[in-house]
């Protein structure tokens, strides 16, 4: 059982760097066009994508790592872990906004298309803050997984 939990809290963790990779990837090289048509088209695959894989993974990880650490002993107080969890919190507090954010930069590009209007400032704006919600994300992922393979005492 111990190896099966593992491997799928490792998938998990893979599917959350890479999706979030990919997503702040293409959702990058859209905006660069400064083309509305793009921006909807990628925007929309972007939303998807974060749905489907982001979302799923989001809510599988806290669920293996408490069955993982229930079958290997670790108390869920060991210091790494409850840093963990609250990496995964901070995480949560700059995905969330950042998922409501592409859901708008496609609306917005969408309109932008129906109106045959350049992308508004509120476009820009709200690009500029996904852009920088990423980092911080992105980073406590990173110290997640590293907090998972080197189980450090804290």
């Amino acid at each position: 059982m111990y190896e099966f939990l593992l491997f799928l809290h490792i998938i998990g963790a893979c599917v959350l760097l890479g999706a979030g990779a990919g997503i702040a990837f293409f959702m990058v090289m859209a905006h660069r066009t400064g083309d509305a048509g793009v921006i909807a088209h990628v925007a929309g695959f972007v939303v998807v994508g974060d749905s489907l894989f982001t979302a799923t993974a989001v809510l599988l990880q806290p669920i293996t790592g408490w069955f993982l650490a229930r079958e290997t002993g670790w108390p869920i107080f060991e210091g790494w872990i409850l840093l963990s969890l609250a990496l995964y919190v901070l995480t949560g507090m700059f995905w969330l906004p950042v998922v409501w954010i592409q859901i708008r930069l496609r609306n917005i590009a969408r309109q932008a298309i129906r109106d045959a209007s350049p992308l508004p400032p509120e476009y820009h704006m709200l690009y500029r803050i996904w852009f920088a919600c990423g980092f911080p994300a992105f980073a406590a992922v990173l110290a997640i997984v590293y907090l998972m393979i080197a189980k450090p005492d804290l």
